[in-house]
């Protein structure tokens, strides 16, 4: 299998890579243009990308059947035209969970103190007591949690040691869940807003995420309040931000711009960065050695699991029960092989596979292949998967529509 990573990845994932049998091409300076006609010239099956763009040109330039993204968010992935050719496009969540929790906390602090402030001060020679002993202190105060994936339970334990309540919304989040993990429920954005002392930002881009923070929500928070985004800029609506921001109503702490540069140095213009009580950071969340290390591995296991087996962990481009109407869930020992017999079996029956998944049961011993289908084997189909001598047993079960 041969794969190109087209942006720097920890040593210990290149050799990991190498370990499982795959010929690496390392070249992480490649992007656009340049990275269509690597592309072009060889059948690389996996490319990995961190930062890097991937549009259409160059998913139609080559023959990868797999891309994945070191690291959580995909939306620098044209994930539409991946699926259009049938390339699975897979991500690396919930690695570099603690190391943005760790910053956005990092820069609510920073707001409430003014450190960034009191620094720059001090090196232009200036003291000033007076001004910089004003603080609210986070101690009581309340942090309104927007999104509740893994960045944003991370906020939880690390809000509780500095003496914060935590409130949240969350589309998904139920009472229950709420009350599982010791916090608020906010009934809805605004509601969220109007408690809130601190909003932190932790939801992927979406068509309905996409400026979700905008002038009602911003006029609903308190005056003083901080704004924290270490998720995506477009999540917020910046000229609405740079009003209150502007105005000194509202602080807020920044990781992600839009238009942002793709390249690690690159020259940067916008008007949040220069903003009054605006404090800016150069989209470092996940970047601590760490989360690095931990992604490498998350991503030498993907690539490893799909050479093995043909399953993707982590597939973001594959919408799951929308097709299947059967489910075949076939009992086996975790060998090589085994889950080559069960689709093979299923080709000569004309039966074709809509989702699989693979769950490998504790000591890597044992698995439990759930496989999503267009149409039932035939009683001869199931008895031939069966042969096998690795398969404990195999059943087929209607979905429900």
């Amino acid at each position: 299998m041969k794969v190109l990573v087209a942006d720097k990845l920890e040593k210990s994932g290149l050799d990991g890579l190498k370990a499982i049998g795959c010929e690496v091409v390392s070249q992480p300076d490649l992007s656009g243009d340049t990275l269509v006609e690597v592309v072009a010239k060889t059948d690389f099956d996996v490319l990995i990308v961190r930062s890097t763009k991937v549009p259409a040109s160059v998913i139609e330039a080559g023959k990868l059947s797999l891309i994945v993204r070191a690291g959580a968010g995909y939306n620098t992935i044209d994930v539409d035209a991946a699926s259009r050719k049938g390339v699975y496009v897979a991500n690396c969540p919930g690695k570099n969970s603690i190391a943005v929790a760790e910053l956005a906390f990092g820069m609510i602090i920073a707001a409430d103190r003014q450190i960034p402030d009191n620094v720059a001060e001090l090196r232009a020679g200036h003291w000033d007591k007076k001004r910089f002993s004003k603080a609210r202190g986070l101690y009581g105060q309340t942090l309104g949690l927007v999104g509740m994936g893994q960045i944003a339970q991370e906020m939880i334990p690390r809000a509780r040691a500095f003496g914060m309540t935590v409130i949240a919304y969350s589309r998904w989040m139920t009472p229950v869940a709420a009350a599982a993990l010791g916090i608020a429920r906010a009934s809805n954005l605004i509601d969220l807003a109007k408690q809130a002392d601190v909003v932190s930002l932790h939801t992927a881009l979406s068509p309905e995420t996409k400026g979700m923070v905008n002038e009602e929500f911003l006029s609903a928070l308190k005056d003083g309040s901080i704004v924290v985004n270490t998720s995506r800029a477009e999540v917020i609506d910046q000229a609405a931000l740079l009003r209150h921001t502007e105005s000194g109503r509202l602080r807020a702490c920044l990781d992600v711009f839009e238009g942002e540069p793709s390249d690690a140095t690159a020259s940067y213009e916008g008007p949040l960065t220069t903003a009054k009580g605006v404090y800016c950071t150069h989209h470092i969340g996940a970047s601590t050695e760490q989360a690095q290390e931990a992604v490498a591995a998350e991503t030498v296991r993907i690539v490893a699991e799909y050479k093995t087996t043909g399953i993707v962990p982590n597939v973001v481009n594959v919408s799951k029960g929308e097709v299947a109407t059967h489910l075949l869930v076939v009992r086996h020992q975790d060998r090589v092989g085994v889950l080559a017999h069960v689709l093979g079996v299923l080709k000569d029956e004309g039966v074709n596979v809509q989702e699989m998944e693979n769950i490998v049961l504790g000591g890597a011993q044992a698995a439990i292949a759930q496989i999503g289908l267009d149409k039932s084997p035939s009683p001869h189909g199931i008895a031939a998967i069966k042969t096998h001598p690795w398969v404990f047993d195999a059943s087929v079960l209607p979905m429900k529509s």
